[in-house]
């Protein structure tokens, strides 16, 4: 049978794991059984111990152990890139980080605090242009690289704060990074639909636009995350070799179903 994604025996560098409902933990899985070498880099040393834990029951005993950044510290990403360096030529980066303050719940985009959205933009966003230019000497010819984003920056939602203008800034680094590289490493972004996740859950609301956005789809099925780590792991195979500095929206089609016939008798 032929090897369509031919990524066996390949190494990916996956960012962002923290336990098994995270989209970078379920990327890294698809990765792996596809015969591809994985290395998770996480935040802390918590996340470190339950990421080993469930590789251990994966049965991945061989795969490096997770490395440790903070990406809010330069310091810290050019010492995992010295790391990861050790492992050989790296054939893909898996950018899923995001984080944003949402300790004193709702708040009007314009009570946004300072602080809080130059943090989120600094883990959020520009803490891939930093992985990417720290990575830049170690990527094999035709490396590929994706980040999460979100279907659509265009819907000012609530209880997502001031997250859509970050991925908005996110979604226009992949593709100044694409243009920076030169062809040498493709840049694109995987935008999923509302996920249940676990980061998803510290989201003041999140539970009520979740079952929306499910009955909003054309399957009345919300996206799982397995589907979001499958389109993830194409592009970052060479079969995908002619796509680059795109969004990628995988939403089961809930962005052309807003005037759902079902969903309008609800409300009438």
């Amino acid at each position: 049978m032929t090897d369509f994604l031919q990524i066996k025996d390949k190494t990916f560098v996956v960012f962002g794991a923290a336990n098994r409902k995270s989209v970078a933990w379920a990327i890294g899985c698809t990765l792996q059984d596809a015969g591809a070498r994985v290395i998770h880099v996480v935040r802390d040393v918590e996340r470190r111990a339950e990421v080993t834990a469930l590789l251990a029951k994966r049965n991945a005993g061989g795969a490096p152990a997770p490395l440790v950044c903070n990406v809010e510290h330069q310091g810290e990403i050019d010492a995992v890139a010295a790391e990861i360096a050790k492992h050989g030529p790296i054939d893909g980066l898996v950018h899923s980080l995001a984080f944003a303050n949402y300790s004193e719940g709702f708040k009007p985009f314009h009570e946004t605090k300072r602080e809080d959205f130059l943090q989120a933009v600094n883990i959020s966003a520009f803490s891939l242009v930093a992985i990417a230019n720290a990575l830049k000497p170690h990527f094999a010819q035709g490396a590929s690289a994706i980040t999460i984003g979100i279907s659509t920056t265009r819907m000012a939602a609530e209880n997502y704060g001031y997250m859509a203008p970050i991925k908005a800034a996110l979604h226009s680094s992949v593709v100044f990074l694409a243009k920076s590289f030169a062809g040498a490493v493709r840049f694109n972004a995987v935008c999923p639909g509302l996920l249940k996740t676990s980061a998803s859950a510290g989201i003041p609301g999140y539970l009520d636009s979740y079952l929306y956005a499910e009955k909003a789809t054309l399957r009345k099925q919300g996206v799982a995350t397995e589907e979001v780590a499958n389109a993830a792991v194409f592009l970052l195979s060479p079969a995908s070799s002619g796509i680059n500095a795109q969004e990628i929206v995988i939403d089961a089609g809930m962005g052309v179903n807003y005037f759902d016939k079902t969903i309008i008798e609800r409300m009438s």
